[in-house]
């Protein structure tokens, strides 16, 4: 191959083609995003087609996002050794295929293998789309718009699933919602060969020591979790997943700071902002999972909306996060980051924490509406800076591992954020009970205790944005 050749494929995408680059990887991000919620209010239908027992019914959302975040860390390092380009087609073929499968199911067995190939194949491609629209986008201003859209889509992403996954379980069937993927993901693995160009690679080998404790740690935290949320956190398997995780992650932690090519350089945390920056994209999640798990469950069983109502009654959150979206661009060189983390921070405080005050006789207005403006203002006003903190400065051959390290935490985050309020909420449930309280009110008061839990996850992340500094490179 020429220099000619080689200095092509590694240069910038044209301006003409760069929002056509653009749209590439934000349809792959969309499409990672939705399926952690599209199959939310399908959940009913799916356990009546394929006899799901109601405990493993669960496993539907869980076996994606389980496998999605403990691999994470593996494929943002494998994007940067063995080509970024190559891993996120590849993993979107994989996610493609998974989804095709999953539509077909037969069987419980069958569908929950292939949410687990959708969460590999996810895995595979995730880390490369932040990784891309850094090394794409090189020019100030054009990266922190593009990183501010790659976060609507993080963040926005989540209420979407629930809007599409209504319209198409009711219009069609829950088969839909996993077969609306192929269109999509067959044109991203046409498309970008041709348009995506592949950032220069570096030679290298895979820290293999350092990805096997990482993603069994994650994975093992994970699964700890989330089986707390079933069997309770006095059950031995909960309790040897939580040892495993956490002495798994020490070993990994101690294996990277000595490791010379480290699947995660620790380097990563050095800088104040980019760690704070992680913390809250953790912390975060943990708080809006709360509102999409069991605000839909409150929508279809205690307010008995359809299921495509329920999907719509999330549009106005969607909508203002893409608002907010557009909005961050201009207001970051302004004001800088800490300002609008700290005022989106309080915004999804007040917003979850309106939800604690739910009862069983709440309207969607103001009772619903009212939470669901303020987590689309605030969510859009804390996230969005996020990635502009984390990915701004990075150097080009650690994008793929800070990539994946910010996604890691999104989505452990968001898993693990559900394990605990499950685990709240039935803890609730059962000293209610216990206590004579019955019916819709039950589930009600295990919810508002839920909604408390998620106000003090938020509260987290309002603290953590007053450390933020400002810093000139973080503006375009």
């Amino acid at each position: 191959m020429s220099q000619q050749t080689v200095d092509r494929a590694l240069a910038p995408a044209p301006p003409r083609r760069s929002g056509l680059v653009l749209a590439i990887i934000l349809t792959c991000q969309l499409m990672l995003i939705l399926d952690a919620t599209v199959m939310n209010v399908a959940l009913p239908r799916i356990q009546a087609d394929l006899g799901f027992t109601p405990t493993g019914l669960s496993w539907v959302m869980t076996a994606y996002s389980l496998v999605f975040g403990g691999l994470l860390l593996l494929g943002g390092r494998a994007g940067d050794l063995f080509g970024r380009r190559r891993m996120f087609v590849a993993g979107t073929a994989l996610f493609t295929l998974a989804s095709l499968a999953g539509g077909l199911a037969d069987s419980a067995a069958l569908l929950i293998a292939a949410r687990v190939l959708q969460g590999v194949g996810a895995a595979m491609a995730g880390p490369s789309t932040l990784a891309l629209v850094t090394t794409t986008f090189t020019e100030a201003k054009a990266r922190v718009r593009a990183l501010a859209l790659f976060s609507a889509m993080s963040s926005g992403g989540f209420a979407i699933g629930l809007i599409v996954g209504g319209l198409l379980t009711e219009w069609i069937s829950w088969r839909a919602a996993l077969f609306i993927n192929v269109p999509f993901g067959l044109a991203i693995v046409l498309l970008a060969p041709r348009f995506v160009p592949e950032p220069q690679r570096r030679p290298a080998h895979l820290d293999l020591p350092g990805a096997v404790t990482g993603t069994l740690g994650v994975g093992s935290l994970v699964f700890a979790f989330t089986h707390a949320a079933s069997d309770g956190w006095g059950n031995p398997v909960t309790l040897g997943s939580l040892a495993g995780g956490l002495a798994l992650l020490a070993g990994f932690v101690a294996i990277e700071a000595r490791t010379a090519m480290p699947l995660v350089p620790l380097r990563l945390f050095a800088e104040r902002n980019r760690s704070a920056a992680y913390v809250n994209f953790f912390l975060g999640p943990m708080a809006m999972m709360s509102m999409f798990f069991f605000l839909t469950q409150f929508m279809q069983d205690i307010r008995h909306f359809a299921a495509l109502a329920t999907g719509f009654a999330f549009l106005p959150m969607a909508a203002l996060i893409f608002t907010m979206s557009r909005l961050v661009p201009r207001l970051l060189p302004r004001y800088g980051p800490k300002p609008l983390a700290v005022t989106g921070s309080l915004l999804m405080v007040a917003g979850v924490g309106w939800l604690a005050l739910l009862t069983t006789g709440s309207a969607y207005f103001p009772a619903l509406l009212g939470p669901l403006v303020l987590m689309g203002l605030g969510g859009g006003l804390a996230f969005a800076p996020l990635n502009v903190i984390v990915m701004a400065t990075v150097p080009t051959e650690d994008a793929g591992a800070a990539g994946g390290v910010l996604q890691t935490m999104q989505q452990v985050g968001s898993t693990l954020g559900l394990g605990i309020l499950i685990t709240v909420f039935g803890s609730t449930t059962r000293t209610a009970a216990a206590a004579g309280t019955t019916g819709p009110q039950l589930v009600v008061d295990g919810m508002t205790a839920a909604f408390a839990t998620s106000a003090v996850f938020a509260a987290g992340t309002f603290l953590v944005a007053l450390t933020f500094r400002s810093r000139a490179s973080a503006r375009p």
